[in-house]
């Protein structure tokens, strides 16, 4: 199985251009025309999950954390992340990274959450922004099926669960064909007068180049016209964070109770009682503080996510509980479900779940 094979199902399913800027998803180090015998899948990249891959002959691993998220000026192995990267080329291993943009997907990070947890109707938090494009052009009426049909195979046109969505409105085009061209319609020389339908769809900017080509393959004209232009319209299930309701309410500890059996969590560190019963509850997993505002104006009753400082929990305000159970715990099924998305379209390849606990935080009781 080539790498160029395995990283394109993966971007498939999470695309790189849905992760955060100072993100660093995608392959890190390797060869995309390079053989995979075997994936080693974790956490998070460390001297140890190198070894454990070279002792499982996986010469893939594949982590939610990038192992390098700044450039890297030199390699003398003074840090974990320079010894990383040097063990890692030094034995073939290539090293890929799947990180905020599985966060954003609805069944990435947080969809596992809500599953666990059981919610229902769970729906992106803050969706995002920058996702979504428009293309409009215009086709003779005779030919505008096909055209729109194209497109539509190409990806255009989706929006929520409805497809094939455009919109068509018919007019007057003119042009003058000049020497040296071959139109499809009208004269060299002369102002030639044309019915045409002007089409409008969107699509998902990553699929622009194949949206293109789909308009420049399948339009009648020699030159084709057409404008793209970027929507500031915010798509529901791109985002940061979930929301959703449990299945039934609970009171303030019986809902903690509830957390720390579906999480597998040791502790949870929370805000006081609101005296409210718990039904509405918002998730993000890893770092989810900047998310706070949302899961109030979303009127949850609880938010679960972790990294939240001290002076934050104040931020809650008695309108919601935070329950922050810590950064690895709320990640640490990611794991199983790159698993599961490798295993389900590569049944062939060889895909370890690590033993490895890469925790760097320890508790004393």
């Amino acid at each position: 199985m080539r790498l160029a094979v395995i990283t394109k199902h993966l971007e498939t399913y999470a695309p790189l251009n849905y992760q955060e800027d100072y993100d660093n998803s995608g392959l890190l180090t390797g060869d995309m025309n390079q053989e995979i015998t075997g994936a080693l899948v974790a956490l998070d990249c460390t001297e140890d999950i190198v070894d454990e891959a070279i002792a499982k002959n996986c010469n893939l691993i594949i982590t939610h954390h990038p192992i390098v998220f700044k450039g890297l000026k030199r390699f003398t192995g003074k840090n974990y992340v320079e010894r990383v990267i040097i063990n890692a080329i030094k034995n073939n291993i290539a090293l890929y990274a799947i990180h905020t943009n599985l966060d954003s997907v609805q069944n990435g990070v947080n969809g596992v959450i809500c599953k666990r947890l059981g919610l229902k109707q769970a729906k992106i938090l803050a969706p995002k922004a920058g996702i979504l494009k428009k293309l409009i052009t215009f086709c003779p009426i005779a030919q505008a099926g096909r055209l729109r049909e194209a497109l539509f195979a190409a990806g255009a046109g989706n929006i929520a669960n409805y497809s094939e969505c455009s919109f068509n409105t018919e007019g007057t085009g003119t042009f003058k064909a000049s020497a040296g061209t071959q139109p499809y319609v009208g004269q060299h020389g002369m102002q030639h007068h044309e019915q045409e339908i002007r089409i409008e769809t969107v699509f998902l900017i990553q699929d622009e180049r194949k949206i293109l080509l789909a308009l420049l393959e399948n339009h009648p004209y020699e030159e084709v016209a057409y404008d793209i232009f970027p929507m500031e319209n915010k798509l529901d299930t791109v985002g940061s964070g979930m929301v959703g309701w449990l299945e039934e309410e609970l009171d303030a500890a019986d809902f903690l109770r509830f957390v720390k059996s579906r999480m597998n969590v040791t502790l949870i560190r929370h805000t006081r009682d609101t005296g409210r019963k718990i039904k509405k509850v918002a998730v993000c997993g890893g770092s989810g503080s900047f998310l706070l505002g949302h899961a109030i104006a979303a009127g949850a009753d609880a938010f679960i996510t972790a990294d939240f400082k001290y002076h934050e929990f104040f931020d809650a305000d008695g309108k919601l509980m935070i329950a922050d159970i810590g950064h690895f715990e709320s990640e640490q099924f990611t794991s199983n479900l790159l698993v599961d998305i490798l295993e389900r379209k590569f049944p062939e390849m060889t895909v370890h779940l690590t033993g490895v606990n890469t925790n760097p935080i320890n508790y004393f009781y």
